[in-house]
């Protein structure tokens, strides 16, 4: 667009140091006194897994640029190594603040609340002599010392395995040799000592144990070490003759992937770092250094402690209003054969609407078909076993499963062979293209013609994730919507093109092209127009610009991004009149929502569904975008955008500068619970 190129890339933000700015709103949440020491942990164990996630997937794409010698700058400007040194400053720097955090709050918080982390030398004579009996008997059996000398190569260690590097002497020879012990994943990290309250650290009690495995030899220094490797799937698809056979193999390469990030106790040996380096063909710019424990994702054992009084109160879903007078005499189908249902989770339960919605159509001997995509999905999950059952019952059952759904893809190849094996014809979607809408159209049978009822959603296909993700659900016979769905599931089972579609938006056919047709509509009407936007990424260029040069126009934008934003509010003659915010709080927030148009006019358009607006979502995935038309479900819609605008308890505003700052409360507005309490009072007035 040339009348932004004046601007040039300093209108964008860096994709990169957008996701870090998540991780530091996840550290306010920890470093917040106002809540629970336990959730305040949950947040420390999110940032460190969330950490881990960006060096395995983003961190490679970038050493994987430079390895090829491409220095081409991301559209804001920045080359990959430029974009590498800013990682670690910002990296570094969180983690400073990690370190204080855990060390001066966190762990002293959770000593005075009957929790005590403790060091080994801090245990009693009874505690020490109980640890060594925990580790013969529990520990021991389960340990693989591994030699480092020219007979014993260095050995392959495996992906976010935490290790403890031994520096041991033979005393008979006096050589001095190296050795390396991974700590069995297995076990609880934090042990829990005698009388209960207290607990000691899985690798301190190997450590003070290691003689028990190296007999005969004076054990050195111990150095605790983690590694994290390249996570990322590489798969040539059009070269795999079986997808599944191919996303197997290269699950079991990911175990041991390039190394890109070793972390270490500042207590380490520097003979054992040498070692280290010199192995894995790390320099030190990768190597992380702190005196925390190293894996802090694993605080989520101390989050699981039966303690209600450290945590927030658990939120129970109710169930949404009209699907109450479901029963013996009327099933979900006349509720949705009356009108559209709009669902809310975690706020209305997603067991009594999708789950339910699933279960009766595999019951329902008036259901003729089912079709299902599965992105993530729960371990024990109710819409997979209902879509067997369904299937042994003799209908005709189709399961779209994603294998290449990160980090899911190990659980979705184990799905996809339960269905198969019980007659549920199951295909893995389009070539080139991930399926990441979520979608299910249940055919049934009605006084002799077909009719068809569709669910399309904004969050996956999971019971559990379903009680604390924010999300949105729609269950409609709409005939157009219906018959677009069916469209869209031939289109993915089998060589038929896109289609035409009547009423849904289709990424990669339609959905950039339609919402940059929104955005300009809104800005041809100028001051008079209005977008209001809620997602979890916004990194597309195209996307950016058109609401720059709505902004220009005089259109009011707010946008609501859980995550990256890679757009610039507020910066004068280009985005005056955007404004961005984040919620982070209690759920997450996970809903896409678009609403183009100001309250009361006639041509207000509402979207809901899977997209996120990223270039992924855009060109390489199936996604799926349903208009809202009822007007109650506009209102829900709305509202619940409206008060995630007027939250300021768990809300951060993105400055020009490119930082997120946390909002002071003045009103103590909290969406989620104003959300709760409006969920609540309805089933009140229900019963």
């Amino acid at each position: 667009m040339l009348e932004l190129n004046e601007f040039g890339p300093e209108r964008y933000s860096n994709r990169e140091l957008s996701r870090l700015e998540f991780a530091a709103r996840l550290l306010d949440l920890a470093d917040d006194s106002n809540l629970p020491i336990l959730e305040r942990c949950k947040f420390v164990a999110i940032f460190a897994e969330m950490i881990d996630e960006f060096f395995q997937v983003r961190v490679v794409s970038l050493e994987d640029k430079i390895a090829a010698e491409i220095s081409t700058p991301s559209v804001d400007g920045l080359r990959p190594l430029q974009q590498l040194q800013a990682i670690r400053e910002r990296v570094l720097t969180l983690s400073e603040r990690l370190e204080r955090l855990v060390a001066d709050q966190i762990f002293p918080e959770l000593m005075s609340r009957g929790i005590e982390i403790v060091s080994f030398h801090q245990l009693t004579q009874a505690e020490q002599l109980a640890m060594a009996t925990y580790f013969r008997e529990s520990i021991y059996p389960v340990l693989t010392p591994l030699a480092v000398d020219p007979v014993h190569p260095f050995p392959q260690i495996s992906n976010l395995s935490l290790n403890i590097g031994v520096s041991v002497t033979d005393s008979t020879t006096g050589e001095e040799r190296a050795a390396r012990v991974k700590v069995p994943g297995s076990l609880p990290r934090f042990v829990e000592l005698p009388g209960g309250g207290r607990w000691c650290l899985l690798e301190e009690v190997i450590v003070k144990n290691l003689h028990v495995l190296f007999p005969g030899m004076t054990i050195g220094q111990a150095n605790i070490f983690r590694i994290t490797r390249n996570a990322d799937l590489s798969l040539e698809e059009d070269e795999a003759d079986d997808l599944l056979v191919a996303v197997e193999m290269e699950l079991r390469r990911r175990r041991f992937g390039k190394a890109l990030r070793l972390e270490i106790q500042r207590s380490m040996d520097e003979d054992y770092l040498d070692l280290l380096v010199d192995q894995l063909e790390l320099d030190l710019a990768r190597v992380y250094v702190t005196d925390n424990a190293l894996g802090l994702g694993d605080l989520w054992q101390l989050c699981g402690l039966p303690r209600p009084d450290l945590k927030l109160p658990t939120w129970t879903p109710v169930t949404p209003s009209r699907l109450l007078e479901i029963g013996d005499a009327r099933n979900i189908f006349d509720v949705i054969r009356e009108g559209d249902v709009l669902i809310h989770h975690p706020y209305e339960s997603f067991a009594d609407s999708v789950e339910s919605f699933v279960n009766e159509a595999a019951d329902d001997p008036s259901v003729i078909a089912i079709k299902q995509t599965l992105y993530r999905t729960s371990g024990d999950s109710p819409i997979v076993a209902a879509l067997i059952r369904a299937a042994a019952s003799g209908k005709q059952v189709v399961a779209l499963v994603e294998l290449k759904a990160r980090f899911d893809e190990a659980a979705n190849i184990q799905w996809a062979k339960h269905l198969e094996d019980a007659g549920v014809h199951v295909v893995y979607g389009v070539m080139g293209l991930k399926t990441h809408s979520k979608t299910c159209l249940v055919v049934r049978r009605e006084s002799g013609t077909i009719r068809r009822y569709a669910h399309i959603g904004t969050g996956n296909y999971n019971s559990k994730t379903a009680r604390i993700y924010e999300d949105f659900s729609l269950l409609t016979d709409d005939d157009a919507v219906t018959e677009d769905i069916g469209d869209l599931f031939n289109f993915l089972t089998g060589f038929a093109r896109h289609t035409s579609y009547r009423e849904i938006v289709v990424s990669p056919v339609s959905a950039r092209s339609t919402i940059l047709d929104l955005i300009e509509r809104e800005q041809a009407k100028g001051a008079a127009g209005r977008i209001d936007i809620k997602v979890n990424g916004l990194t597309d260029p195209k996307i950016i610009d058109a609401l720059y040069l709505a902004s220009r126009a005089g259109v009011v934008v707010r946008l609501i991004v859980r995550t990256l934003c890679c757009l610039r509010p507020g910066v004068p003659g280009l985005s005056e009149n955007i404004s961005v915010k984040s919620v982070v709080g209690e759920f997450l927030e996970h809903s896409r929502v678009f609403v183009f148009g100001a309250p009361g006019s006639s041509d207000r358009k509402i979207l809901i569904g899977s997209a996120d607006l990223m270039e992924r979502n855009l060109e390489r995935r199936i996604e799926v975008l349903v208009p809202i038309k009822e007007s109650k479900a506009m209102e829900t819609v709305s509202e619940s955008f409206e008060l995630s605008w007027r939250d300021d308890e768990f809300s951060w505003i993105l400055g020009t500068d490119r930082r997120w700052r946390r909002m002071v409360p003045v009103t103590r507005t909290s969406v989620h619970k104003v959300l709760k309490d409006k969920a609540t009072a309805s089933q009140r007035l229900e019963i």
